[in-house]
């Protein structure tokens, strides 16, 4: 099996890529996981120019040869090549896998929404690293190699499903890239936000009208809260929010999803699996 990795977004080290072989080459030795340069190329905040990061994800997305795109890494950028790629897909982009989340939720979910290929919220190769050995990791490759179940996350119960970063989600609402989850169970997570901004995007969130019909919401982890952002500041817990959002939205709050910016990151394939 081969798997593409390409940093629509920004840029990694090659010392992870090179990590992220050695990890894959151990556990996963049917996988051939190939690292584009682009990977490697930084202009100011990106892992190059936008034209750039277009051509490279629509050269492997184009190419008979790879069964699956595994995004890079996060941040910021992914957004910024939309227009460019989404009219560009052929055939083969919609046989294969994509993986990743963060700000990739901008690809995966604009490529949902047009029923290209089969994205997959999951960890990304630089997550390979000693503070979590590779779990993560493992869990995204499982799926994409031998679509281990084990990976999944638990409460995945034959509804379809969706998982975004809420910011992501917020940023593409009022977008024609925000995919129709009508029955979906949606997964939220978020990192490095104070209490009282996801509570604002979560106003968003529930008086969204692209997002009418949803099944009901989990909440995925929130990690890196700033120190003066957390609970205790704003008053109120994040399963209070989540409940008086969905009552707001009409939409049941399922509760935790092990989705996030963590070690505990499921795979969670878009619809229904």
């Amino acid at each position: 099996m081969k798997i593409a990795v390409c940093a629509p977004a920004r840029s990694i080290r090659p010392e992870s890529a090179a990590r992220a072989q050695a990890f894959a080459a151990l556990q996963f030795p049917q996988v051939d996981l190939h690292f584009d340069p682009q990977c490697f190329t930084v202009e100011g905040h990106f892992a190059g120019p936008d034209r750039l990061r277009a051509e490279t994800f629509l050269r492997y997305a184009n190419d008979p040869a790879y069964d699956a795109i595994w995004f890079a890494r996060g941040g910021y950028g992914s957004n910024r090549i939309l227009a460019e790629v989404m009219p560009r897909l052929g055939a083969a982009a919609r046989t294969k896998s994509y993986c990743g989340f963060s700000d990739m939720g901008f690809l995966l979910g604009a490529l949902y929404a047009r029923g290209i290929g089969r994205p997959v919220h999951g960890s990304m190769p630089t997550e390979v690293n000693d503070r979590n050995l590779g779990a993560a990791s493992w869990r995204s490759l499982a799926w994409l190699a031998t679509q281990d179940r084990r990976a999944l996350e638990p409460t995945l119960d034959g509804r379809p499903a969706a998982a975004f970063n809420l910011a992501i989600l917020t940023a593409m609402l009022g977008t024609p890239w925000v995919p129709d989850l009508t029955d979906h169970v949606l997964m939220i997570e978020e990192v490095s936000e104070h209490y009282y901004r996801i509570d604002r995007m979560l106003f968003q969130l529930a008086n969204a009208t692209q997002l009418r019909g949803l099944a009901g919401v989990r909440l995925g982890s929130v990690t890196d809260v700033p120190a003066d952002g957390g609970a205790a500041g704003f008053g109120e817990t994040l399963d209070a929010m989540m409940e008086r959002w969905c009552r707001d939205m009409g939409v049941p709050y399922l509760g935790r999803a092990r989705i996030g910016h963590d070690a505990d990151n499921c795979v969670v394939p878009f619809g229904v699996i």
